[in-house]
């Protein structure tokens, strides 16, 4: 019901962090979903099956060995990747550095190299990194500093 209310009921535009969430959300209507973690190979048929039933099952990549492996499995049916490009902006868990020369050659890859198979959706960041913060002030110099680096990422 929460996440019905959040989406103003169009069931669409959400993000989870585990497959067992999407399977929930995809169960109750949803056909939008973002699957926030870069895509393990264990968990590759899982989210193919998610991508074939839903209008838009979205995975993020921060590696070319990520990209290799969606390649090498594409989607039935003409039907292609969706991705997004997760970059590191301070939070350390997860994502390409934006200023690694490799973000940049990873980024044209995905939108350029197999349109047929993938395409590349958007650059995504999480602000992790604001979880220790102990005040409004230090969570805001994490957001300007990412959307700062998100920014310059994007322009270059």
């Amino acid at each position: 019901e929460g996440a019905d209310l959040a989406t103003g009921g169009t069931r669409r535009g959400i993000v989870v962090s585990t497959l067992a969430e999407a399977r929930f959300f995809a169960a109750g209507g949803f056909d939008d979903i973002l699957y926030a973690f870069p895509v393990p190979r264990w968990r590759l048929a899982e989210c193919a099956e998610l991508a074939q039933r839903l209008q838009e099952f979205q995975v993020l990549l921060d590696s070319p060995q990520g990209l290799e492996m969606l390649l090498q499995n594409p989607l039935p049916g003409g039907k292609r990747w969706l991705v997004w490009l997760k970059l590191d902006c301070g939070n350390g868990r997860a994502g390409i550095r934006p200023t690694d020369p490799e973000a940049l050659t990873l980024a044209r890859s995905i939108a350029l190299g197999h349109p047929e198979l993938v395409t590349l959706v958007g650059i995504y960041a999480h602000c992790g990194n604001t979880y220790g913060c102990r005040d409004i002030p230090a969570i805001q110099a994490i957001a300007r500093d990412t959307t700062t680096a998100v920014l310059e990422f994007v322009t270059a």
